[in-house]
């Protein structure tokens, strides 16, 4: 099968790509190397230092023994997207190729937008040149469970049966973002939807829970492994909590803590990705799967990193500053996944274990953590008309500003 992976050079891309190889599957990439430049833009890098995408492809063909097909440009040129699919004709396109964080998206008006218009633009793109250039193709697109905010009901797999006034439908969930990324994928879902029918499009729409890891099985060279971000604009939760243990600040859990969300270690997402892949919707179906093995609360992450730091021998301790974000801080969290189980899905990595090999790489990387240490606090409020400043303030204290230049050759910057 032939898969093209729009983003193959982001956190989740470029793992999924080598997954892919690994089983047979012939693999092309898209990427405009956006992700590296934006974290430049807020004073930020990799904690794991990253080769560049032509040295990428060289060390598949080394280790991996496979080619790994490129194309670089934007999502947002429909000619670009209409002439890679027309050429490629993929079997299935999974679409990685967004905007992915929500405190980007919450900075001022203009990244709201940016936001907003990459995401939307990329996706009705796609489906589009699909229906002209690939209309057997099935898109697996990455949604997020941020889609659903925190409903005090469970939550379904995209779809539920209500009724209402004596009447009953099959209606999708209603959806709560708390962000203006979220809502970019809440509009995403929608145009997914309606494009498989009335293109009669394979689609699967995988709402996706926060992925924790840098490794997975076929990351057997240093080299190979992928991004790990730590600054409070493009790192996770987990992300930042062990990073700033291991450079011996605070662990900040927001507000209350108790805010709960769903986690899949990143080797069991990839293989939900391919499952998706392998098992493709039918011609005119639009199905939703939700992506997660576990619910933890933050502080259930925060107690968990200050344990295993401790064990190492590092001294941390847990703050709780004001939460930044607009959210519920208590609340119910009960969501379903039991489409992927049905196609084989197993869950093969445990929180603590994944962890454990987190800290032994930020460890090994601390020097690349150091000279960053400035971007990992909160400047970013959801309600606050100074965050530009605070941004601008964080990089300036920055070792090395950002740089508008492309990404340099050897490693992200």
């Amino acid at each position: 099968m032939k898969v093209l992976i729009t983003g193959i050079d982001g956190y989740s891309g470029w793992p999924l790509a080598l997954h892919l190889l690994s089983r047979g599957h012939d693999v092309v990439g898209v990427d405009n190397f956006v992700t590296r430049r934006r974290v430049r833009e807020v004073g930020s890098w990799s904690a794991t230092p990253i080769p560049s995408f032509a040295q990428r492809q060289r060390l598949v063909n080394q280790l991996l023994g496979k080619e790994l097909p490129f194309h670089r440009g934007d999502l947002g040129r429909y000619d670009f997207v209409a002439r890679v699919l027309e050429e490629e004709h993929p079997d299935a396109i999974v679409h990685l190729a967004e905007q992915r964080s929500a405190p980007y998206s919450m900075i001022d008006v203009h990244h709201a937008v940016t936001t907003q218009v990459d995401n939307v633009v990329g996706t009705l793109h796609l489906v589009y040149a699909m229906r002209d250039h690939c209309p057997d193709a099935h898109l697996v697109k990455m949604g997020t469970m941020g889609e659903y905010g925190t409903p005090n009901v469970d939550i379904p797999e995209g779809f539920f049966e209500i009724e209402y006034r004596g009447r009953k439908d099959r209606l999708p969930f209603p959806r709560q973002a708390g962000s203006w990324y979220h809502w970019s994928k809440v509009f995403d879902s929608g145009d997914v939807m309606f494009a498989s029918k009335i293109f009669d499009l394979r689609a699967t729409d995988v709402m996706q829970g926060v992925i924790y890891g840098i490794r997975t099985a076929e990351m057997t060279d240093r080299r190979l492994l992928t991004r790990f971000d730590f600054d409070e604009t493009w790192g996770t939760a987990l992300n930042r909590f062990i990073a700033q243990a291991v450079l011996g600040l605070p662990i900040t859990p927001y507000g209350k803590g108790e805010q709960i969300r769903g986690f899949i270690a990143l080797e069991d997402s990839v293989q939900s990705l391919r499952l998706a892949v392998e098992h493709p919707a039918d011609r005119g179906e639009y199905r939703v799967f939700n992506q997660f093995d576990a619910a933890y609360s933050i502080n259930q992450l925060a107690e968990t990193t200050h344990q295993i730091a401790t064990e190492l021998g590092l001294s941390p301790r847990i703050e709780h500053p004001p939460d930044p974000r607009i959210e519920a801080e208590q609340h119910y969290y009960a969501p379903i996944h039991e489409r992927l189980y049905a196609l084989g899905y197993q869950r093969t990595r445990e929180l603590s274990e994944v962890m454990r090999e987190m800290f032994t790489d930020l460890l090994r990387y601390r020097h690349r953590l150091e000279a960053r240490r400035h971007v990992v606090m909160p400047t970013i409020g959801w309600r606050r008309a100074d965050n530009p400043a605070a941004l601008n303030a964080r990089v300036a204290a920055s070792s090395a500003p950002p740089s508008a230049e492309p990404p340099p050759p050897v490693q992200d910057r």
